[in-house]
């Protein structure tokens, strides 16, 4: 699987468990397919993951599920639903029942989840993370799957308030909603040696970086776009995806290839020196829920220059923090590093900002949660 994917929902959990007087046994299903040749691309990744694996102390299973051509979407929650039955039956016939069923995504993941806990009369907490409710809801099925788990769920997480608003407005009551944001862990992501940094890159001048996925919708081509403009700086994108031919070539037209460069993917445990080395992180997304990668920037000491969409207001309140954009386009681009030049904070003090979001309260409002839900249960 993709190194980084879902990192932030192994994050959440880790730190619940950390805390204490939580246990957790994780159901992380993944594609079947046959064949391990590197031939195979992302298919090969799938059969590479194993059945049965501890990551962090915590037992993770991957059941395997079919995927369906062109009804995949549509599909996808009764095939997860089914690949997770045996698994739960098995625990609960060996004397561990689970308390509560806590799912990540409310399309497909919740809606399997909320199967489950129908079937085996488990109470179930979903979490909404982006695109499961900013983008998902506009498709017929997929919106009536979510309008079920919202129904069966006995506590719904918005990582953002944009997001808790949007389950009411698919029908949630109002009292089963809250909001509880990702944090960022202050230990991993924190100021490097940035002379060593931009050493090691080979860097001079201001430097600007993107990390995630060389997609439409994190906004490399504008970030692109916006180097004219900038005419001293390099462009560092870390991520890879299937933009990346069309953006080398959008680089090439522009006369900027030279000043762009491909990290591909880095791990999660490798970043804090790429956001060390850079002078401002860009997020021009067209969609996000709560992007991590805001605050694991600015625990660097690096502000961020991001589109004024759903979470990322709540993040950057701040000068601190960072500029929000004015549109998502790329003279907004060059517009908002002008605009964090013009009144750029200390390192430090962005750093400073950043720790005000640890995962402290967020693990401390999960654990409320699941108790007042297994206790109202018990009743």
């Amino acid at each position: 699987m993709q190194p980084n994917h879902g990192i932030f929902v192994e994050n959440r959990l880790r730190h619940l468990v950390g805390q204490g007087g939580v246990d957790a046994r994780v159901l992380a299903p993944v594609p079947w397919f046959p064949l391990r040749s590197d031939c195979f691309g992302r298919y090969a990744e799938h059969a590479r993951v194993p059945l049965e694996e501890t990551r962090f102390s915590l037992p993770v299973s991957h059941p395997r599920y079919p995927t369906v051509p062109g009804i995949g979407m549509a599909a996808q929650p009764w095939l997860l639903y089914r690949a997770m039955i045996p698994h739960l039956r098995r625990s609960i016939a060996g004397g561990c029942r689970p308390d509560i069923i806590d799912a990540h995504y409310v399309y497909p993941d919740g809606v399997a989840g909320a199967l489950l806990a129908r079937r085996f009369g488990i109470p179930l907490v979903i979490t909404a993370r982006g695109t499961d409710l900013n983008l998902i809801p506009q498709f017929t099925v997929p919106r009536r799957w979510i309008r079920f788990a919202i129904r069966e769920a006995s506590g719904l997480i918005g990582v953002c308030a944009a997001l808790a608003r949007s389950f009411i407005e698919l029908g949630a009551n109002p009292a089963k909603v809250r909001t509880l944001r990702n944090g960022v862990d202050l230990e991993l992501f924190r100021p490097q040696d940035r002379a060593l940094a931009r050493d090691r890159l080979g860097l001079d001048g201001p430097v600007l970086l993107l990390v995630g996925q060389l997609i439409e919708r994190k906004g490399a081509h504008l970030a692109i776009d916006a180097l004219p403009g900038l005419p001293r700086h390099t462009l560092l994108l870390a991520g890879e995806g299937g933009e990346r031919p069309m953006l080398e070539e959008r680089a090439r037209k522009l006369g900027v290839g030279g000043r762009i460069r491909f990290l591909g993917n880095i791990p999660h445990a490798e970043l804090s020196a790429v956001y060390s080395a850079a002078d401002a992180l860009l997020l021009p997304s067209s969609r996000e829920g709560w992007a991590n990668v805001l605050l694991e920037s600015m625990a660097c000491g690096t502000p961020v220059i991001a589109t004024d969409i759903w979470g990322t207001p709540e993040v950057v309140t701040c000068p601190e923090a960072g500029v929000l954009m004015r549109e998502r386009s790329a003279a907004a681009i060059v517009e908002g590093w002008h605009a964090l030049e013009a009144c750029r904070k200390p390192r430090s003090a962005t750093r400073a900002h950043a720790e005000g979001f640890g995962w402290e309260s967020t693990s401390r409002g999960q654990f409320e949660l699941f108790h007042d839900i297994v206790a109202r249960e018990r009743c």
